[in-house]
């Protein structure tokens, strides 16, 4: 059951890289650029979290890889608010 969720959550998080990305070609709003960033750094990170916990349970941790991809993310969406505050 924890593969099928990793792996949904995998999913959602590209799904959401996708709509952003979309999203902001069409409007050009740079907020949504930075949140298309951070969700791609999340789908890293969810993807690393598959291989970790289903492909790689015992021969390799990827829990420094993991932490670091979800490090870049949160700071790609802080700094996007920073910069875009008006």
């Amino acid at each position: 059951m924890a593969t099928v969720i990793y792996s949904l959550c995998a999913l959602t998080s590209i799904m959401c890289l996708v709509l952003l990305w979309r999203s902001w070609r069409a409007s050009g709003a740079r907020l949504l650029f930075w949140s298309a960033l951070c969700f791609g750094a999340l789908s890293v990170n969810n993807v690393l979290l598959v291989f970790d916990r289903v492909v790689f349970p015992v021969e390799v941790d990827l829990g420094m890889p993991r932490l670091i991809a979800a490090l870049v993310a949160v700071l790609l969406l802080l700094f996007g608010l920073i910069w875009e505050e008006d």
